[in-house]
């Protein structure tokens, strides 16, 4: 199987990105617990998807494949979710017998968050047409080439369990369990410098 070219991508392709974000989560179990309705969820999740990733912003490093099978959303050190978009985009589109809920998930996501300088993945997904080709991987491989360069940790939540294992092939350890009421299970994960 050919190794996939993944390149960073240019902030013009952010709705691209976004598509793709959008088909690869349309079974993860924390963003259909946001959005169970398959409507809401088409709806909603690129509005959140973009406020989370930050594809807006000029610092968002937008790693991706060449016909954006696969992205993976990256802040670099020193840069931030924008926590009151986020904030609005849940308030607008999240059933609010769960916003509690909700919020608190992601309170304790920013608990398990590093401080200091961390390249830090929000979002990575491979459109479900091209799951199983190995561009998760590559996604992961070429990010983490940036984070050595930089001698860096990494940090990132897994909303979907059965990601972690690639992740752990990629040398990051599990920092706990984040699980507030009806919430799927969310695991903080770092990868210490050199992983």
């Amino acid at each position: 199987m050919d190794i996939p070219e993944i390149t960073v991508a240019d902030k013009r392709d952010a709705q691209q990105a976004v598509s793709t974000l959008v088909m690869g989560f349309a079974g993860d179990p924390l963003v259909r617990w946001f959005f169970p309705a398959a409507e809401a969820y088409l709806n909603s999740a690129g509005g959140l998807f973009s406020a989370f990733g930050g594809v807006d912003l000029e610092t968002t490093t937008i790693f991706s494949s060449k016909q954006f099978e696969g992205v993976a959303l990256w802040h670099p050190p020193g840069t931030h979710v924008d926590e009151d978009a986020i904030g609005e985009k849940l308030v607008a589109s999240v059933s609010p017998e769960i916003q509690d809920e909700v919020f608190a998930v992601f309170e304790q996501m920013e608990r398990y968050h590093p401080e200091g300088d961390i390249w830090y993945l929000p979002l990575i997904a491979v459109d479900p047409a091209h799951q199983g080709s190995g561009l998760g991987a590559a996604l992961m491989k070429e990010a983490l080439k940036r984070c050595d360069e930089d001698g860096l940790p990494a940090y990132l939540e897994s909303s979907n369990q059965r990601n972690i294992s690639l992740y752990q092939r990629h040398g990051f350890e599990i920092m706990g369990e984040i699980q507030v009421g009806s919430s799927p299970i969310v695991t903080p994960m770092l990868r210490p410098v050199g992983g």
